[in-house]
C-alpha cells in the first residue's frame, strides 16, 4: 500500500504559519484533489511566488523547497527568461528598465511552465547578467516534478500565466531592506555599480505604470 502523501497546500501553510499569505486559484484543481489518488496520472502543482525586488522570495522558494521534501519539487526563475539585449540597447544600458514586463520573453516563460505541467522536460535558458545577453550554447536542464515553483518579480502580470498557478504568494518586505538587498546584490553578484542601481530604482522602477506592475 502506497504510504499516503500530505497535501502540498496543508504543508505550507503549518510550515509557514502567520507569514503564509498564499492565494489559490479558484478554477484551479486543489493540492489534495491533486494527490489524493496515488494511481491516477499527477498534473503538477504550480506555485507562483512574486514580490517586490529583493523581497526575500528566494527565502521563501527554500522554505517551500524543504517542507516540500518528500514531493519532487521545481524551481523557475523569471529571470532566466529576460531577452537578451541588442547591440543598440547594449550601448545605452544603463538606461535600459530591467524591471519592466517586455524586459523578460513571457512567451517562452509561458512555453516552460506548459511543458513541465504536462510532464515534458524543459531547457531553461542561461543568463549572463554581466554581459546582459543569453548564454547561446548553455541551458538549465528541468526534469518534470511534483511541484513546479516560478519566482519573479512580475510573474503575476500576464493573466495566461497566473492561470497555470494553483498558488499565488506574495512576499511583502519593506522598501529600505529591499533597497540594502538589491544594491549588495546587484554590485556583487551582477557586475554593476551603486550608482547605476540606484538610479535604476529611483528615474525607473518608481515610474511604472500601475498597470504594468503585479496583479494579484
Amino acid at each position: 500500500m502506497p504510504e499516503e502523501t500530505t497535501p502540498i497546500d496543508y504543508v505550507m501553510e503549518k510550515a509557514l504559519g502567520p507569514h503564509f499569505s498564499g492565494l489559490r486559484s479558484p478554477t484551479a484543481t486543489s493540492a489534495s484533489a491533486a494527490f489524493a489518488d496515488a494511481n491516477a496520472p499527477r498534473q503538477p502543482f504550480v506555485i507562483g511566488v512574486s514580490g517586490g525586488t529583493a523581497s526575500g522570495k528566494t527565502t521563501v522558494c527554500d522554505m517551500i523547497i524543504q517542507q516540500l521534501h518528500d514531493h519532487r519539487v521545481v524551481l523557475v526563475n523569471q529571470d532566466s527568461f529576460y531577452r537578451g539585449l541588442t547591440p543598440e540597447e547594449s550601448k545605452r544600458v544603463h538606461e535600459y528598465n530591467f524591471d519592466h514586463p517586455d524586459a523578460f520573453d513571457t512567451e517562452q516563460l509561458l512555453d516552460c511552465i506548459q511543458k513541465l505541467k504536462s510532464g515534458q522536460s524543459y531547457q531553461v535558458p542561461i543568463y549572463d547578467f554581466k554581459n546582459h545577453r543569453r548564454c547561446s550554447d548553455s541551458f538549465r536542464q528541468v526534469n518534470a516534478s511534483d511541484v513546479i515553483i516560478l519566482e519573479g518579480i512580475l510573474v503575476f502580470h500576464d493573466q495566461r500565466v497566473r492561470n497555470l498557478m494553483n498558488m499565488k504568494i506574495f512576499v511583502d518586505t519593506d522598501a529600505d531592506v529591499r533597497l540594502a538587498r538589491r544594491i549588495r546584490r546587484d554590485t556583487v553578484e551582477r557586475g554593476r555599480d551603486v550608482n547605476s542601481v540606484l538610479e535604476q530604482i529611483c528615474c525607473r522602477v518608481q515610474k511604472l505604470n500601475a498597470n504594468d506592475m503585479v496583479i494579484l
